[in-house]
């Protein structure tokens, strides 16, 4: 537990980090100076107005083809990561007999139960932190392109389907979109784990209401980009947690 919210509280620090290495309202060009501005978010601003010249002037088809070309970028990682999850799932039983065997809070005890947990981990070839990398690495990429978006003033200027994509959804249809999908792809990547874990159930339900919240107050192109990546989120985790998710569905049928 310690280590989990350790964990959450580094990512909270990098995204806070991130997103105060520039002011959010300052128009992204050529011009901009720093390391972030220069190197993460102009070249991500500059790629949505190219793939937007390349067809025919939209933008909201361009936040689409980018928000596809970078989850592809990252793709390696977030197979990595889903891996690395179903790896440390399937040997909960084990570490929850261990805790059970140490369950003494002294220090000596909860010293051996740490040596007994890495060894099992190495004895099936898993890194409980291995997880941690692929999301500390996609993190500048993920925030940059909300940058790249927010800043970028040839957005705000065009209209895509029903909504502007500077403005919000006049309809709250993007945001419950976005609320929807978040919780499929919550889902499937918990196949198995919610039942098991109440913390993960609770976690099943918050994050998509607090991405419907989100999305109300952010312009739609940003809720665009959110209901794009969730949906090639949801398709990558089925195809490599396929059969897992099946049999957990027949289990529930049953």
């Amino acid at each position: 537990m310690k280590r989990r919210i350790l964990f959450i509280a580094l990512i909270g620090a990098l995204a806070a980090m991130l997103a105060g290495c520039t002011e959010i309202n300052q128009p992204i060009t050529p011009e901009s100076k720093g390391f972030w501005n220069e190197y993460i978010v102009y070249p991500l601003s500059w790629l949505i107005k190219y793939v937007a010249g390349l067809l025919g002037g939209s933008f909201g088809l361009s936040i689409i083809v980018v928000t596809i070309l970078i989850r592809l970028l990252i793709l390696p990682l977030m197979i990595q990561q889903t891996r690395n999850a179903k790896a440390m799932q399937a040997l909960q039983p084990e570490i929850e007999a261990l805790r059970k065997k140490y369950s003494s809070k002294d220090a000596q005890t909860q010293q051996k139960l740490q040596q007994e947990m890495m060894l099992l981990f190495q004895k099936h070839g898993v890194n409980p932190m291995a997880g941690c990398l692929p999301i500390l690495i996609q993190m500048p990429i993920l925030i940059g392109f909300y940058h790249a978006i927010m800043r970028t003033r040839e957005i705000a200027q065009h209209n895509f389907l029903w909504f502007d994509l500077g403005e919000k959804d006049p309809y709250f249809i993007l945001p419950v979109i976005a609320g929807v999908t978040t919780f499929i792809q919550q889902k499937i990547m918990m196949a198995g784990s919610a039942q098991q874990n109440p913390q993960m159930a609770m976690l099943l339900w918050m994050m998509p209401i607090m991405i419907v919240i989100f999305a109300i107050n952010f312009p739609a192109a940003l809720s665009l980009y959110w209901v794009v990546g969730n949906i090639f989120s949801i398709v990558q985790t089925y195809l490599i947690k396929g059969p897992e998710i099946a049999a957990h569905s027949g289990g529930a049928k049953k």
